[in-house]
């Protein structure tokens, strides 16, 4: 079973705000999860072939191409943002 400590590490690791009261419940969730990944660590797998694709296609990806949209559509859009700058759509900055 994990440790007080550790439990609180994993949660400040993963950004969890837990309580002290949370702690033990914790321990026994983040127990169980981990002795079962133990459990499939013992499982064999040995006949299984990995699969390159799934669905046998080389590149799901699809091209990013521009393409011009029709004026009434980009004027709808631009009616529906909360603020824009020029022919932008302004959003808040992510630094």
């Amino acid at each position: 079973m994990l440790s007080k400590e550790e439990v609180k590490h994993i949660a400040l690791l993963a950004r969890i705000g837990v309580k002290d009261d949370e702690v033990e419940k914790y321990q026994e969730d983040l127990s169980g999860v981990l002795d079962f990944f133990k459990d499939l660590e013992k499982a064999d797998v040995s006949a299984v072939s990995v699969p390159r694709q799934i669905i046998g296609r080389e590149n799901g990806m699809r091209g990013d191409n521009a393409y011009e949209r029709a004026p009434h559509q980009t004027e709808l859009i631009m009616n529906n943002v909360p603020e824009t700058k020029g022919k932008y759509v302004k959003v808040k900055s992510v630094f």
